[in-house]
């Protein structure tokens, strides 16, 4: 999960969340497929969160913007 790229794991969200929202498939196939969009969820969130962190990170400096450290 932590190599799927933010764009991929937001794809890959929306096609279980129409999947489920058809209805279609076992009761198993959509336990699995929640669990699935709730770790992408889960990946989603932290990502961005991490994105957000780096952006706020940004500071001016005496020669323009530049990135403070970002543990």
């Amino acid at each position: 999960m932590a190599a799927l790229s933010f764009e991929d794991a937001l794809a890959e969200l929306e096609g279980i969340v129409r999947s489920l929202e058809g209805g279609q498939g076992s009761l198993a196939q959509a336990i699995a497929d929640y669990e699935r969009g709730a770790a992408l969820r889960q990946h989603c969130e932290r990502t961005l969160a991490e994105a957000e962190a780096k952006v706020q990170a940004i500071v001016a400096g005496p020669g323009g913007p530049a990135l403070r450290d970002v543990e």
